[in-house]
């Protein structure tokens, strides 16, 4: 499959497992934007690995791809462990489905 499209659909299924819990969660102002930005989040960092081909495997791009995006979010929610968790999983899987699958 297009390494592109095949990150961009695994950005749709990253983006849509991230804000599931999000849904749940109480006590916190413009819950609606916050789902809706970490949405667009997620899915750009599955485009962006699709995307992308630097020379190092494409787990470590996937890491670090996801991982920059993912650090001022990180700065603003003051929320470190959970943003950078889901981004460090998120991005390593994408990175590898990406390596194995896309063409």
């Amino acid at each position: 499959m297009n390494t592109i499209l095949l990150g961009g659909l695994l950005g749709l299924v990253f983006g849509t497992l991230d804000i599931i819990p999000m849904y749940f969660m109480k006590g916190f102002d413009n819950k609606r934007t916050a789902m809706i930005a970490a949405f667009i989040e997620r899915f750009s960092i599955g485009l962006l690995i699709g995307a992308t081909q630097f020379p190092i495997s494409t787990i470590l791009q996937g890491l670090l791809i996801s991982i920059l995006i993912s650090i001022p979010t990180a700065l603003i929610t003051k929320a470190y462990v959970p943003v950078l968790t889901t981004a460090v999983i998120g991005g390593a899987v994408i990175g590898f489905a990406v390596g194995q699958w896309g063409l």
